[in-house]
């Protein structure tokens, strides 16, 4: 069997889209205590989104002994900064604002696992650049995406309303 370590929709709907038949899993990380020893090594921001992607497969895995198990996860970087989920639509604002006529890059890891095993790990960065907005515009995005906003990195989700505020991807 698949299993798909998360509870992410974004992250359901797309394996969904590709015909896969999957279970879903969510895995329970200490996603700060991992960041930051990837950091305390030297580790980057990609280096932080594989290892929180491998962690998510392999915790699941080892309770699902023969299936394969796909975890992910996304690291927004800025100017060195690390952005997590905002924890309310206020700090959704304040994240935009601080990302507003800037470019940030958005790491994602992905890491299949059986057993006590990485079967494949990898990493993508996409280079976003978000547009000089008003904030009348962010405002209004965030009305429209409401709480939806509150599972994203950075107050945002691209495949939403927020698309928007970004002049290049």
């Amino acid at each position: 069997m698949l299993i798909l370590a998360s509870q992410s929709q974004a992250r359901k709907a797309l394996l969904a889209g590709t015909g896969l038949r999957f279970e879903t899993s969510p895995a329970q990380i200490d996603e700060r205590r991992l960041e930051a020893e990837v950091l305390g090594k030297g580790g980057d921001a990609a280096a932080v989104a594989m290892r929180l992607a491998e962690a998510k497969a392999l915790t699941v895995a080892q309770n699902r002994p023969g299936d394969v198990v796909i975890g992910a996860d996304q690291v927004l970087a800025s100017e060195g900064e690390l952005f997590h989920k905002p924890g309310t639509i206020a700090e959704a604002a304040e994240q935009l604002d601080r990302l507003r006529g800037r470019t940030h890059a958005l790491h994602s890891g992905l890491a299949l696992a059986r057993g006590e095993v990485i079967l494949w790990s990898g990493t993508v960065t996409a280079r976003l650049t978000m547009r000089a907005f008003e904030p009348t515009e962010r405002d209004a995005v965030l009305a429209l995406e409401g709480e939806d906003v509150l599972g994203s990195v950075g107050g945002y989700r691209l495949e939403g309303p927020a698309i928007r505020l970004f002049e290049a991807i």
